[in-house]
């Protein structure tokens, strides 16, 4: 968070890109996801008042469209004032202004059903006992922080990790997370203890790996871990000895048939997850 006056001595392109930060900075402070060093903390300004100094600030702009300006002055106008709704006007418009658009990561996401009433921490979350997601090696924390986000959002137990992925606490991780990296919490197990930790539960392991049962033919389990493997390697040949379940596989038609980590978790979430449903009817 920068101080209204601060914003005064910057250029006006620096200072549009502070600005558009901030808000989104705001905009994960007021649905309860702060990043941490972000949190809104100035103790002598109420957030809704330090929003209308910043919005003014963006009415201000000699760039932005007379359309923006009159929809954040009706916005301010509003008692009382919808801070998310603000912020997340203002921070666009300056993006527009910027040239540059949002990151997916960015967009605020839907209010979990399961909230309290006082601060929005999340109390109790709904998931599948017993489904598990061991991520071997992934370096991208953007990556890592989108595998938290579907297992969170679809219903996985627990994220376990290996000891050589990227650390869930990274910013990019974390931003990309959405909240859900520190909802679900994670394990770090190396394979010989997650083979353990396995027989100890009961739990089946698969992998998500080239070469397998395609998606729409493989027998999912109740319970179970699925090992999914680096961006660049894939899943290792240690770990596919672990996979006594098997390996499901994503056909693909396209010149590259390749998919990101994150992108092939979540189609395999939603998969599992309609064959749980199933068995449960």
């Amino acid at each position: 968070m920068i101080e209204p006056g601060k914003l005064n001595t910057l250029e006006p392109g620096q200072k549009r890109r502070k600005l558009a930060l901030t808000f989104g900075a705001l905009e994960r402070d007021i649905i309860g996801i702060p990043e941490k060093g972000n949190e809104y903390n100035f103790k002598n300004v109420p957030r809704d008042e330090y929003i209308k100094r910043l919005v003014r600030i963006v009415i201000s702009d000699p760039e932005i469209s007379p359309e923006a300006k009159r929809q954040l002055e009706v916005v301010l106008e509003q008692e009382p004032l919808d801070e998310k709704r603000a912020c997340n006007l203002a921070r666009n418009n300056l993006l527009s202004i910027l040239g540059t658009f949002p990151a997916e990561w960015d967009f605020i996401i839907a209010p979990h059903p399961n909230l309290s009433e006082q601060d929005g921490v999340v109390q109790k979350r709904n998931f599948f006992p017993g489904v598990f997601v061991y991520a071997e090696d992934i370096r991208s924390p953007f990556n890592l922080g989108s595998v938290f986000r579907t297992a969170e959002a679809m219903g996985a137990e627990k994220v376990l990790i290996s000891p050589l992925c990227v650390n869930p606490g990274h910013p990019k991780a974390i931003r990309s997370g959405m909240g859900c990296i520190e909802t679900l919490g994670f394990e770090k197990k190396s394979l010989d203890e997650l083979e353990l930790f396995a027989k100890e539960n009961s739990l089946p392991i698969f992998v998500l790996e080239t070469g397998g049962t395609p998606i729409e033919e493989f027998d999912f389990p109740k319970k179970g871990i699925c090992i999914i493997g680096s961006e660049e390697l894939g899943v290792s040949p240690s770990a596919l000895e672990k996979a006594t379940y098997g390996r499901v596989s994503i056909p693909m038609t396209g010149l590259k048939a390749s998919l990101n980590v994150g992108v092939a978790y979540g189609i395999l979430m939603q998969k599992w997850v309609e064959s749980l449903t199933e068995k449960t009817v």
